[in-house]
């Protein structure tokens, strides 16, 4: 679903850390390392209970799309669309909010203190922590999420502006 990359002069191949929908992959382990220096906390797969629910979540949302599809109701189609904006929605501000966390709640013993530094990765886009690069973004089924949410919003504004005419 997303990945952050990280780059260094000590690491000129890159670190990286696939986040799927159930599990936490990549060169977590090093990271961990890392992080430990700083004060972040270590990420572990149990720590999220989104892997738990977040794949019920889409396979539900998946079964109401074959049931929205069969009934062939506008209203229904709405109600579906509605809550996969507000799923997405929710999932970037938990995203955010375990990020936000995960940077700034450091352990004040840490080997490596920066006064007043935080290590938050970004949400979206570019961000130089110390030494580091670090890269978030969609991974390959995070496009294909942003693209169906894109697809979704433009058939319902499409049919809103057709339902007007």
């Amino acid at each position: 679903m997303w990945r952050i990359d990280l780059r260094a002069p000590q690491y000129p191949g890159g670190l990286s850390m696939q986040i799927w929908l159930n599990d936490v992959k990549g060169d977590v382990d090093i990271i961990n390392g890392l992080n430990h220096y700083i004060g972040m906390k270590m990420i572990h797969k149990n720590d999220f209970p989104e892997f738990v629910y977040l794949p019920a979540v889409m396979l539900i949302f998946m079964g109401l799309g074959i049931v929205v599809l069969l009934l062939k109701r506008k209203l229904f189609y709405y109600i579906w669309a509605s809550t996969f904006m507000v799923i997405a929605i929710y999932s970037f501000y938990d995203f955010y909010k375990w990020e936000y966390n995960y940077g700034h709640n450091l352990d004040p013993h840490a080997p490596i203190q920066v006064p007043g530094m935080s290590y938050q990765p970004p949400l979206f886009g570019y961000k130089k922590l110390l030494n580091f690069e670090v890269l978030s973004q969609p991974d390959i089924a995070g496009w294909f999420y942003m693209g169906v949410g894109v697809l979704l919003v433009s058939i319902t504004i499409y049919e809103w502006k057709k339902q007007l005419k």
